[in-house]
């Protein structure tokens, strides 16, 4: 993970130029008191008006040069806050999409949108305006200091302590409000978790009449959310107050301190003027020190999330030097693969082969281990004995983008992004493929008639996860987006069961007419695997059954049983 210097550092020139620009208003700031003290003792007690032209001017020119470098100073800070927010979203999605698949199965959706978001915009903020405040403190209360010391150092003896007991106070507020916003921080996440599962699932909520059950279950984490927000409250409302009685108190008492001394001729007037004036801009600081502690606070806490999931390795990575095939031809071959996942086995000594250009059909019942053989196969999980091969190569030692860009997967849960259908089609190559491909890939996929029905055709915006679409619309649009890939494998794990055997059939033409293509197909019905040059047949994670349609059918077991069980009737 990139320290957060390093990220400041990147921006030095920027930073050296907004925290110049803040030191110049400052000292505008220290100078009008000392022109204020002028006015008193110079012209007013003096009589020496000549003097007072010149010293309006001097307030003209240090309100004018106030308003110039402080606008410098916020719009810089602001600029840079967000440079710095942008690129550190950028690395932590980068980081994310890095992971392994394990990873995912262990992390909620909702924790990683509310880091991604909402931790890294407290950062953000931590580096911008509530930062740049912080610096402003520091720098503006040691000049004042510097300042009231120069007028009388032991009437500024007073602010001093007053400061020191509010920076306790600050701190012990700070360490009561760290605990809270961890707690805060996490449960933001959850809550995000707890609205997206929901919303995503608003239709199976709605059939199932779990509308109240949902909401109750939401309404107790609002309500989680809601207490430590009050408990951050209460740390504030019984501290901040200090802050700012202090803030009221200070000049009154500085008034009433120097007022004595000027009656006992130990300073003048205007010394006096210019050093309330001086308490007044000691003020701002005490009275936003509060509020300073509770936002660095929340940054913190947040900084400490994001570093936890920079914390997470990828457990599936490149070697350092992956070997590269010149042209993947297709070949797969699984050599007494074995794999376990969290202790649990679930394939056992799998071996096969699909010559580069052939057809592998997988059958078994849910849970069986389908799917885990094409999650091996693209290297989303490393298997735990035996090997994994392509074009000879072991997956493992092959890169990684080679590998997968090689494989062209149309998933049994279809996922289609928030855009159009021409998009969607194109997510392999959304630069390089022409709208011409994009057309063949929905004809062969048996989508082109009800796009192309459509008002807006492929231009059409399909909801999230394609809502508006019904499920047999959302498989042809993702067998398109495999098909237009032209990868060297074809992957379809149970990909036609939302198709009627008309459009399925047709398909299964599409795909028997491919050539050069290597496929392997999970189904679970026989029309999709029938025509297969291997079928394998598995049960609790182990081959029972190899052969071609018409071998499997002859030795009556587990396939034929299934044959039965969706053609019987049929064939009687």
């Amino acid at each position: 993970m990139k320290k957060l210097h390093t990220y400041i550092g990147r921006y030095w020139y920027g930073y050296l130029f907004a925290i110049g620009s803040m030191v110049t208003a400052i000292v505008l700031d220290m100078i009008y008191p000392v022109i204020t003290q002028k006015i008193v003792d110079d012209v007013i007690l003096e009589g020496k008006l000549e003097l007072l032209t010149k010293l309006l001017a001097g307030i003209v020119a240090v309100g004018v040069g106030r308003c110039i470098f402080g606008y410098c100073k916020e719009y810089t800070f602001d600029r840079l806050a967000c440079g710095i927010g942008t690129q550190m979203r950028k690395d932590l999605f980068d980081h994310v999409q890095s992971l392994s698949m394990n990873y995912f199965d262990n992390t909620n959706t909702g924790e990683l949108m509310a880091r991604i978001k909402d931790d890294v915009d407290k950062v953000w903020n931590a580096l911008g305006y509530v930062g740049m405040l912080v610096i402003e403190v520091v720098i503006h209360v040691s000049c004042v200091l510097y300042c009231m010391f120069t007028l009388n150092w032991k009437l500024a003896l007073i602010p001093v302590g007053t400061m020191i007991v509010c920076g306790a106070v600050a701190i012990v507020m700070e360490r009561k409000l760290d605990k809270i916003y961890e707690d805060i921080s996490e449960e933001n996440a959850v809550l995000t978790t707890v609205a997206e599962e929901n919303l995503a699932g608003v239709r199976t909520v709605k059939a199932f009449a779990r509308e109240k059950h949902e909401i109750e279950k939401f309404l107790s984490h609002n309500n989680r959310y809601y207490e430590l927000n009050i408990s951050q409250s209460r740390v504030l409302v019984k501290y901040y107050p200090l802050f700012q009685f202090v803030g009221k108190a200070l000049p009154v008492c500085m008034t009433v301190i120097g007022g004595i001394a000027v009656m006992n001729q130990n300073m003048t007037l205007g010394a006096l003027v210019a050093f309330v004036e001086y308490s007044r801009n000691c003020t701002w600081p005490m009275e936003m020190l509060g509020w300073l502690t509770n936002d660095v606070s929340s940054a913190v806490a947040s900084y400490r999330k994001i570093r936890k999931i920079y914390g997470e390795q990828a457990q599936i990575r490149d070697q350092e030097k992956p070997i590269l095939i010149d042209s993947v031809e297709g070949e797969i071959r699984f050599e007494n693969v074995s794999f376990a996942l969290e202790g649990k086995e679930i394939l056992h000594d799998i071996s096969f082969t699909v010559p580069a250009g052939g057809t592998l059909g997988i059958m078994g019942a849910t849970g069986s281990g389908k799917s885990s053989m094409i999650n091996l196969l693209q290297r989303f999980y490393d298997v735990t004995e035996g090997t994994v091969a392509v074009d000879g190569v072991d997956v493992r030692k092959m890169s990684l983008k080679q590998l997968r860009s090689s494989i062209a997967v149309v998933l049994q849960d279809v996922f289609l992004f928030s855009d159009t259908i021409e998009e969607n089609i194109k997510m392999g190559q959304r630069t390089s493929l022409p709208m011409e491909e994009v057309r063949l890939a929905a004809e062969h996929a048996q989508a082109r008639g009800f796009i192309e029905k459509m008002d807006e055709q492929y231009k059409t915006v399909i909801g999230e996860r394609g809502v508006g679409l019904s499920g047999g619309q959302k498989q042809r649009i993702s067998i398109a987006r495999a098909m237009a890939k032209h990868s060297p494998i074809l992957v379809l794990d149970d990909s036609t069961s939302a198709l009627d055997m008309e459009t399925e059939h047709e398909i299964q033409k599409t795909l028997n007419e491919l050539s050069g293509t290597t496929k392997v197909i999970i189904a679970h019905r026989i029309s999709a695997v029938r025509h297969a040059d291997e079928i394998i047949y598995l049960e609790d994670g182990k081959i029972a059954e190899r052969g071609t349609h018409e071998e499997l059918l002859a030795r009556k077991g587990l396939y034929y049983d299934t044959y039965m069980a969706q053609y019987g009737s049929f064939s009687a």
